[in-house]
């Protein structure tokens, strides 16, 4: 349903910024530089496990956003939100959630313009993250040639959230690790930066690796191949997924709110690029999005998390009984 939505309010939407809909985030010309600007939403109900702390959901709302920007090449350099309230919402949780997006401005370098407030059913936090680039990265950007790269690591935050929802007897070496990624994790606002001038497309993993390699390719009209023992997967995540008899490949590709990014950068840049990345693919002429396991190529399954449905799509991941899979 989430993407009826979207459409529905497309077709009103004819006045829109330089750069259409459909991006990360916006952006217009401000003479020689872009001014880029996104907004995303946290609901507690819905996008906040239990074992997070208030502190966690606050750093969390501002990484979130800042992470857009970031996909787009840019530097951020504002934060604003509206703060929505019920009216039994304890002071004592309200000020962790302040004192966090209080950290992560600190942490992320990016002054608050402005704030409001108003009550709610639910704590809700909107935030808007502005940056400038001078060059402006987006979905559409990817070339037949390019390689198809990702920061960090991927499938730690699905694998966290199913040790908490499941409780598979972990230790304690193999849980902190994956409860790190999924209640702290951190966009890569460096390496967006450092990007800028030299990748062709960028996208952050907001909704699963998976999903966003479909957006990419899409996007740019091209064709994708991974290659799947390229995935840079934990071995906590192998540990999790054997406990609890699923599939590696698709559990990692599922993993959502990892807040890395995947981009895609000509061969021959590869060697000055300074992000520490992992080469999982290449671009070619064509359309969709394949993945060679074990030798054998295929389609490879939009994995992923999408608002109003009810699943989490493809395999045998189960839907939670709410919707903090975000992924």
């Amino acid at each position: 349903m989430e993407r009826e939505i979207i459409e529905l309010f497309r077709r009103h939407l004819k006045l829109q910024g330089d750069l259409p809909l459909g991006d990360d985030a916006g952006a217009i010309r401000l003479g020689d530089e872009w001014l880029v600007a996104t907004n995303d939403m946290l609901v507690r109900k819905t996008d906040v496990p239990d074992i997070m702390t208030p502190e966690q959901v606050g750093f969390k709302v501002v990484t979130m956003n800042v992470s857009d920007v970031a996909a787009m090449g840019a530097r951020p350099v504002g934060f604003l939100f509206s703060l929505g309230v019920p009216r039994d919402i304890e002071m004592d949780y309200l000020e962790g959630v302040a004192e966090g997006i209080g950290k992560a401005l600190e942490f992320y370098g990016v002054p608050v313009l402005s704030a409001d407030t108003n009550e709610a059913d639910d704590l809700i936090i909107d935030g808007i993250a502005l940056g400038r680039t001078k060059r402006l990265l987006t979905r559409s950007g990817a070339r037949p040639g390019d390689l198809v790269c990702i920061t960090g690591d991927i499938g730690r935050a699905l694998a966290g959230l199913l040790v908490w929802r499941r409780g598979p007897d972990v230790p304690k070496k193999i849980r902190e690790p994956l409860y790190e990624k999924l209640l702290e994790p951190r966009a890569r606002v460096p390496e967006g930066i450092e990007l800028s001038e030299l990748a062709n497309a960028a996208i952050d993993v907001s909704d699963g690796p998976s999903k966003e390699l479909h957006l990419l390719a899409q996007m740019s009209g091209v064709r994708i191949e991974i290659e799947a023992q390229k995935l840079p997967i934990r071995e906590e995540v192998r540990a999790v997924a054997e406990a609890l008899g699923l599939d590696l490949i698709e559990m990692a590709l599922a993993s959502g709110e990892e807040f890395e990014l995947i981009f895609t950068i000509p061969e021959n840049l590869l060697d000055e690029c300074p992000v520490r990345c992992t080469v999982i693919g290449r671009v070619l002429k064509g359309a969709g999005v394949y993945i060679t396991i074990d030798g054998k190529r295929q389609e490879m399954p939009v994995l992923g998390w999408e608002h109003l449905n009810r699943e989490v799509k493809g395999g045998r991941i189960e839907r939670c009984s709410d919707n903090v899979l975000k992924s």
